[in-house]
């Protein structure tokens, strides 16, 4: 491993600021109000869950974090100001080209900066390689699994060596045991290059397993309520899922959503 960049993680109360969303809010046609008064703070190498309940925002902080639509009050502020490559997107769809092989789908973001296959060939496989699909370079979309699809779709997020990659429900349509082996090996590969990730979902649980910080959003409008530190330690192994404390914050989790979930407006 030598191509893409390698960070350490630091514990959670020494990390440096990434970015910041200071006072957000976002309306759709003049009506709709999507996210209002969104304040939130992400730390380089957090592992952060964005939960809450369909219409409570997530996806719309997310593509707004991406630069993919602008918002119509407050700002985003990234330390050091937002560089070229410092963001890699895992969408709910792999959205691979379907024409194009395994390898070709993966160098497709040095593909849209103008620079040649022949000098990110080493990057292009090293990505191949941490998501375990070293030898799927030349495989086509149309023979690949569902779970196999999105960890083209992850490695190309990575390839580049982001500073953050945003992840907006990436897992949700495969099935329970596809999903669980995911979040294990996303973890596995978060450990290796100590990215910062930004984690779309429904699920209490997989949020639990996964994060080091999980923010609540409550809908109408979206915003956020609280937020939850999982202090479990890394790496978190199969046996994590059965573990008292797993189920203590799982419901420390729930109760939150809960609650979220009933607020008034």
């Amino acid at each position: 491993m030598t191509e893409l960049a390698h960070r350490s993680i630091r514990p959670l109360g020494s990390r440096r600021k990434l970015l910041e969303m200071q006072g957000i809010a976002k309306v759709f046609n003049g009506t709709v109000t999507a996210l209002q008064g969104m304040n939130l703070d992400l730390n380089e190498g957090d592992f952060l869950s964005l939960l809450g309940p369909s219409g409570c925002g997530k996806s719309t902080a997310l593509r707004l974090i991406a630069g993919l639509m602008q918002p119509t009050q407050g700002r985003i502020l990234w330390s050091g100001g937002q560089q070229k490559g410092d963001l890699g997107v895992v969408f709910q769809e792999p959205t691979l080209m379907p024409w194009a092989t395994v390898a070709q789908n993966v160098y497709l973001p040095f593909r849209l900066r103008g620079q040649g296959y022949d000098a990110v060939r080493s990057r292009v496989a090293e990505a191949l390689d941490l998501v375990g699909l070293a030898n799927f370079h030349d495989a086509y979309p149309r023979e690949l699994s569902g779970g196999i699809k999105m960890r083209v779709s992850i490695a190309r997020a990575l390839v580049t060596g982001p500073r953050l990659i945003l992840m907006d429900e990436p897992f949700a349509a495969l099935d329970e045991i596809t999903r669980q082996k995911l979040n294990n090996d996303l973890l596995a590969m978060r450990e290796k290059i100590g990215c910062t990730v930004i984690f779309v979902t429904h699920s209490v649980f997989e949020s639990v397993f996964l994060s080091d910080r999980i923010v609540v959003m409550a809908p109408r409008p979206g915003r956020v309520v609280q937020e939850i530190q999982v202090d479990a330690p890394y790496p978190r192994t199969m046996e994590s899922r059965t573990s008292a404390a797993y189920a203590a914050h799982a419901q420390v989790v729930s109760d939150a959503l809960a609650q979220a979930m009933g607020e008034p407006a």
